[in-house]
């Protein structure tokens, strides 16, 4: 029932109806759940959302450029891009294959490394079996943080309720209380803007704690990222999911985006979604970085994994044949390398061109328009100087200007 598809790497929608349907009629009793803990926690959401738009958090930029990469990534290509934090699944179902992704991981011991543990069903279903492979995984890898869950709202990824999750969590929890006290569990992982189930994961009778609450935020489906979807924009979307929150007591107010991107015209079947969805290569380069700098802007988001380095579909890079970096690639690179660190001054996004303004050693400031900017000079997202372009950085170094 649990198929993989190996081109879009995730795993193919359960096409078995009798089992579908047998699914289904299990999960009434959580869907009145999550219906009954949304209407009466509503009014006060909407009153801590109301709050947090006119909010303005501290933005730190260190951590903020991250990346997911796949098991046998090249360490020279990730070193390239100068980030510190990665993340790299783990799925339950590869656990017999556990020392490889040890020898992986050992690679990366100047990175901050987010180990994803990816479910599958006899986990889900078998409790012992659970706690047995995550004292192994915690025993077996040198890391430090550790996701618990994937797209937890998707029946194909083999959780059917809510309250499978969460004893799931629990289970991992418990094993990490007992004798990995200094590691860090990260949840609960739910993928798209269905903030319902991500409200029945925060407010609930369990006894877990989330110590970074964690959001697979696509806005892939809405084009632009400062598109709106039933009236929010990414920013106002992440302002939400804050003030959800910041009101639970099952988590921190730490936030991160652990996988998001933009499927890419022309590359099926190795694209996730259909090509209604799909975007050209410069379409999705510009909107990579207008996602990191409005994320960014709220400092409401602790970091962003870009969702993920080789994927002829959606990545960096193309392994198709060769190893062809898209031009998304040095556009991150760039991004990066000018922004990691910085600390973002102001901001106007209410005009048709957007402005950000960051310190580092020089001032740095970001424009992007839907038209191009004529007669402006700086450097491009790609690194290079240029003239005229839709989103560009320049570096005023006093009242000089340097590429």
């Amino acid at each position: 029932m649990f198929k993989w598809d190996k081109f879009s790497d995730q795993p193919y929608p359960i096409r078995d109806k009798k089992a579908k349907k047998g699914i289904y009629k299990k999960t009434v009793f959580d869907i009145f759940k999550i219906l009954l803990i949304n209407i009466l926690l509503f009014p006060l959401i909407l009153v801590r959302f109301i709050i947090a738009l006119f909010e303005q958090k501290n933005v730190k930029s260190d951590h903020f450029f991250a990346m997911g990469i796949t098991l046998g990534t090249d360490k020279k290509l990730v070193d390239a891009l100068g980030i510190e934090d990665l993340l790299i699944r783990l799925p339950l179902s590869d656990i017999e294959n556990l020392s490889q992704y040890k020898a992986f991981i050992a690679q990366f011991k100047n990175y901050n490394v987010l180990v994803n543990i990816m479910q599958d069903r006899r986990h889900v279903e078998d409790k012992a079996l659970l706690k047995d492979s995550i004292n192994t995984i915690f025993e077996t890898l040198d890391a430090k943080e550790y996701q618990i869950g994937n797209a937890i709202n998707r029946k194909k990824w083999a959780f059917f309720t809510m309250d499978e999750y969460m004893s799931f969590y629990k289970t991992v929890q418990d094993v990490r209380d007992a004798q990995f006290k200094n590691i860090k569990l990260i949840g609960s992982s739910v993928i798209d803007f269905e903030y319902h189930f991500s409200v029945r994961t925060l407010f609930n009778f369990y006894k877990i704690h989330y110590d970074t609450f964690s959001t697979l935020l696509y806005v892939d489906r809405r084009g632009n990222p400062e598109n709106t979807q039933m009236g929010l924009d990414l920013i106002k979307k992440i302002k939400l999911l804050y003030a959800m929150v910041s009101l639970s007591p099952k988590s921190s107010n730490k936030i991160v985006v652990t996988e998001t991107n933009w499927p890419i015209t022309n590359t099926a079947p190795y694209a996730p979604t259909s090509e209604k969805e799909c975007v050209n290569l410069e379409d999705y380069a510009h909107y990579m970085v207008q996602y990191y700098l409005l994320a960014l802007s709220t400092g409401m988001v602790e970091k962003v994994y870009w969702h993920q380095l080789i994927a002829p579909g959606y990545g960096l890079v193309d392994n198709r044949k060769d190893l062809v970096k898209y031009p998304a690639f040095e556009a991150f690179k760039t991004m990066a390398s000018l922004l990691k660190g910085a600390k973002l001054i102001s901001f106007d996004f209410s005009g048709e061109t957007k402005y950000m303004k960051f310190e580092k050693e020089d001032i740095i400031e970001v424009f992007w328009s839907k038209k191009l900017l004529e007669n402006e000079n700086g450097i491009s997202i790609y690194g290079k100087k240029f003239q005229n372009a839709k989103l560009y950085y320049y570096i005023k170094s006093h009242t000089k200007y340097i590429g």
